[in-house]
C-alpha cells in the first residue's frame, strides 16, 4: 500500500481525488469505514481508490467491482440512486456475496459520484451495529455533500485534460490520532500497565502489534523484540487458525469488542479480548480458566466460533456453485459443502413448481419421509412455505419453539433444530433450503447471516441452473427433431450414424447428416456443418438439410445439390455459411459421385483395409457466393468398400495440423474391427476423444455396400 498523502483539494495526476473528501464524511457522518471508488473513462470497473477504516488486506478483495456485479456501490452507480442497508440480516439477503465475505455487525450506505449526467464512481460507508436503523437526513444530506464535492473536483480534473484515475493500489487514510499526552502521563501510563498481572497489547488497524506489556509478553511466550510491528497470529504459530485473525477482521469491521481462546503448547489455554476504535485495538490478555462464562443453561454453545474456517467452507461452496450446470449439481454442492461447514444432520433442497413446494433434493433423509412433505400446496401453513411467502428466514433452536410457532406440528424426523431459509432471486421464490440438526443449536447472529448469504448463493446458482435444464431440454428435443431418428433402409446398403454435442452452452450445433434412398438401388448420402452452436445454427441447419433431401429427391447431381443449396442460402442472408459433402451412390454399378462445399474430406477404407483420403475438386462454402459452381467426382464404391463422412469436430483440435489429424483419422479407420459397422463407428468416436479434448460437434455417417 501507498503512504497516504498530504491531502490538497486539487487533482494531479495519477492523484485525482484529496484524501479529506472521505475522510471529512467519515467525520462528519461517525462511519468507522470508507471506500471511495472511481470508474474511468471507457470503463466498466469501478477501482477502489481511498480507503478509511481499514487495513488494506480487509479492503483488497473489493478492489476492482465490475458494474454488472450484485455489490452495493455497483447498484448505487448503476442506478444512479443511493441505498441503505440497515442490518446484517438485509446484507445477507440482498447482497449474498458481502455477507458471505464480511459476515459481521454493520450498516451501509452506498452513493453514486456523478454530475451533469456523467458518473465519477461511488462511496461506501459502514457503520457500527449501534448506529440508528435509519440514516438520518443530516447524514444523508453530508453523504450528498460529498458526493457532490467529489465530483466538482474529477469534472475540473477532465476539464484540464486530466483523465480521473485511480492509483495503482487504494491509499489508505491514517488513523486519527488521539490528543497529544502529557509525557508525564504517558510514562504513568507505561507503569501502570507494567504493574498490571495481566496481559495487555495494542494494535493498529492492519493488524501489526505496536504496544505489549510484560505480563503480556510472559502469556504469550516471545519477547517484545518478535513481536513489534507484526502481526501476532503470523509470528506466533500457535495463533495461525484461521480463525484468530477472522476475530480481528471481525473487530476492525464491526467496531464491537470480540474474543478467542488460543492454546499455547503444550497446554496452557489463553483468552483474548479485543476492544476496537478508530484508531487501533487494545487486547487483554488473560488465562482462560480464570473466566467465567455466562452461556444459556439449556442450550450448548455451537461447537466452534463461525469464523475464516467456515468461509473457506462457504466460498469454496461459491466457487463450486458458480460452475455448477444442472439442478442436480447444485443439490450436490450444496448438501456436499452445507454439512462440513455447519454440521447440520439431514439437508432438503424444495423448489416451487406449479403452485406447489417441491422435494428437488435431500440428504439423510428417508424418502418416506421426503414423500410425505412434497407438493405441498403453497398455500399450507408450514415453516418452508411460510419462509418463501414472507422471504423471511426462520431458525428454531428447539421442537419446543417450532410447535410454539406452529401448534399442528408433528415432531417426524427426530431432529433437534431447524433452519428454514428461502430461496428468493430478484424478489422471485424459488424454493426452500430446509437445514436440520441432531442436538440443539442457539444460531448467533454471526451464524444466522451466512446462512441467510448461503441461501441467496443457492438461490442464484438453483435458477442458472432451471433455466439451464430447460434449455437443454429445449435443444435436445430440437437437435432430436431436426436430425433423422433412424436412418433409412436401402437394400444392399449397410449404415451407421452417430451424433455428438460439444458439451457446452445448451449441448446444439448445426452438424447434420441424412440418407435418402432412390430409385433403382440408388441413395444419396450428405453430410454437413453449419456455422455456430446455438439455435440460430441449428434452425440454419434444418433448412438445408431440407433444401438438400429436396433437390437429392429430384434427382440432381450432387454437384447441382449443392449449386442450388448455395443459393437459397445465400438469398437466405442469415451471415451464417455451412459446409457439405454429398455422395450419389449407384450401388448395382459400384460407383459413387461426390461433390464437396468446403467440408472435410471422405475417407475410403477398402476391402483389403487400406483407406485412402478423397481429395474432390474443392467448392466454397454455402452461402458466399451465389454462382459458386461445385464439381462432381466419380469414384468406385466396391462391395465391402467403407466410405467414411464426418464433420471437422471429429479431427480439429486447436495447435494440430488438420492434415495430420485427418491422416491419423484414417489410419484408425484401416486398423480397427470393420466386420460390424456399429463397432467401427465407436471405434472412431473414442479415438477422437482419446487424442484431444474435443470443443465441436461431431457429426459422423459410415455407408458399406453388401459384397
Amino acid at each position: 500500500m501507498q503512504q497516504p498523502a498530504t491531502p490538497t483539494e486539487g487533482a494531479g495526476p495519477g492523484m485525482p481525488l484529496p484524501d479529506a473528501v472521505l475522510a471529512d464524511v467519515m467525520r462528519d457522518t461517525g462511519a468507522s469505514v470508507g471506500l471511495l471508488y472511481l470508474l474511468p473513462p471507457a470503463e466498466r470497473v469501478l477501482r477502489l481508490a481511498l480507503v478509511g477504516g481499514v487495513s488494506g488486506q480487509i479492503a483488497a478483495p473489493w478492489a476492482r467491482i465490475p458494474l454488472e456485479a450484485t455489490i452495493p456501490v455497483a447498484d448505487a452507480v448503476r442506478e444512479r440512486r443511493p441505498l441503505w442497508l440497515g442490518s446484517q440480516e438485509d446484507i445477507a439477503r440482498r447482497y449474498p456475496r458481502v455477507g458471505l465475505v464480511l459476515p459481521y455487525d454493520f450498516k451501509l450506505a452506498a452513493a453514486p459520484i456523478t454530475s451533469d449526467g456523467t458518473v465519477w464512481g461511488g462511496i461506501v460507508l459502514l457503520w457500527p451495529i449501534w448506529h440508528p436503523a435509519d440514516l438520518s437526513t443530516a447524514d444523508q444530506e453530508t453523504l450528498t455533500a460529498c458526493c457532490r464535492r467529489a465530483a466538482a473536483i474529477l469534472h475540473r480534473a477532465a476539464d484540464s485534460g486530466q483523465a480521473p484515475q485511480a492509483p495503482e493500489e487504494p491509499r489508505l487514510l491514517p488513523a486519527p490520532h488521539h490528543q497529544e499526552i502529557d509525557p508525564a502521563q504517558g510514562a504513568a501510563a507505561l507503569a501502570f500497565t507494567a504493574r498490571l498481572p495481566v496481559g495487555c497489547c495494542a494494535l493498529d488497524l492492519e493488524g501489526r502489534l505496536t504496544f505489549i506489556n510484560a505480563a503480556g509478553t510472559d502469556l504469550v511466550g516471545a519477547p517484545p523484540g518478535a513481536l513489534q510491528g507484526h502481526r501476532p497470529w503470523v509470528v506466533l504459530p500457535w495463533l495461525r487458525d484461521p480463525m484468530f485473525e477472522d476475530r480481528y477482521r471481525a473487530a476492525v469491521v464491526s467496531r464491537q469488542p470480540t474474543s478467542f481462546t488460543a492454546r499455547r503448547p503444550p497446554d496452557t489455554w489463553l483468552l483474548f479480548q479485543l476492544y476496537p476504535d478508530n484508531s487501533g485495538i487494545s487486547v487483554h490478555i488473560t488465562p482462560a480458566d480464570t473466566l467465567q462464562t455466562d452461556t444459556a443453561p439449556h442450550l450448548p454453545q455451537p461447537a466452534e466460533p463461525i469464523g475464516a474456517t467456515a468461509l473457506y467452507h462457504l466460498t469454496h461452496l461459491a466457487t463450486a456453485l458458480a460452475e455448477a450446470v444442472s439442478v442436480h449439481d447444485v443439490v450436490e454442492l450444496a448438501a456436499d459443502q452445507i454439512v462440513p461447514a455447519f454440521g447440520p444432520k439431514a439437508l432438503a433442497l424444495l423448489t416451487v413448481e406449479a403452485g406447489r413446494l417441491c422435494v428437488t433434493g435431500y440428504r439423510n433423509y428417508s424418502a418416506e419421509l421426503m414423500t410425505r412433505f412434497d407438493a405441498a400446496p403453497m398455500n399450507s401453513d408450514t415453516p418452508a412455505v411460510r419462509a418463501i411467502a414472507t422471504g423471511t428466514p426462520a431458525f428454531f433452536p428447539t421442537f419446543a419453539d417450532l410447535k410454539k410457532a406452529y401448534p399442528p406440528a408433528v415432531h417426524q424426523d427426530g431432529m433437534a433444530s431447524w433452519a428454514f431459509l428461502p430461496l428468493i432471486v430478484s424478489g422471485r421464490p424459488v424454493g426452500s433450503l430446509v437445514l436440520a440438526y441432531d442436538l440443539p443449536r442457539i444460531f448467533p447472529p454471526t451464524e444466522r447471516a451466512l446462512l441467510i448469504s448461503l441461501a441467496g448463493l443457492i438461490a442464484q446458482a438453483l435458477d442458472r441452473a432451471r433455466l439451464y435444464d430447460a434449455k437443454h431440454a429445449l435443444a435436445h428435443s430440437l437437435q432430436t427433431g431436426l436430425l433423422p431418428r433412424t436412418l433409412a433402409h436401402v437394400p444392399g446398403l449397410e449404415t451407421a450414424a452417430r451424433y455428438r454435442p460439444a458439451g457446452h452452452g445448451v449441448d446444439i450445433g448445426g452438424d447434420f447428416y441424412d440418407l435418402i434412398p432412390g430409385p433403382n438401388g440408388t441413395a444419396v448420402v450428405a453430410i454437413g456443418d453449419v456455422q455456430g452452436h446455438d439455435t440460430s445454427a441449428a434452425a440454419l441447419m434444418g433448412q438445408v438439410r431440407t433444401a438438400v433431401r429436396a433437390h437429392a429427391t429430384a434427382g440432381s447431381s450432387p454437384g447441382d445439390v449443392l449449386a442450388r443449396t448455395n443459393r437459397l442460402l445465400t438469398d437466405l442472408d442469415t451471415g451464417l455459411f455451412a459446409s457439405c459433402l454429398i455422395a450419389h451412390l449407384d450401388l448395382p454399378r459400384h460407383r459413387a459421385h461426390l461433390a464437396t462445399a468446403g467440408h472435410p474430406p471422405a475417407l475410403l477404407r477398402h476391402v483389403d483395409g487400406r483407406t485412402a483420403t478423397l481429395h474432390l475438386s474443392p467448392g466454397l462454402l454455402l452461402g458466399i457466393d451465389p454462382d459458386a459452381d461445385y464439381p462432381t467426382t466419380d469414384v468406385a464404391l466396391s462391395p465391402g468398400t467403407v466410405l467414411a463422412l464426418y464433420t471437422d469436430g471429429l479431427v480439429e483440435t486447436p495447435g494440430t495440423d488438420i492434415d495430420d489429424a485427418t491422416t491419423a483419422l484414417a489410419h484408425r479407420l484401416s486398423t480397427a474391427p470393420a466386420q460390424n459397422l456399429e463397432m467401427l463407428a465407436d471405434a472412431l468416436l473414442d479415438h477422437a476423444e482419446r487424442s484431444a479434448p474435443r470443443n465441436d460437434d461431431i457429426a459422423l455417417l459410415l455407408v458399406r455396400p453388401h459384397r
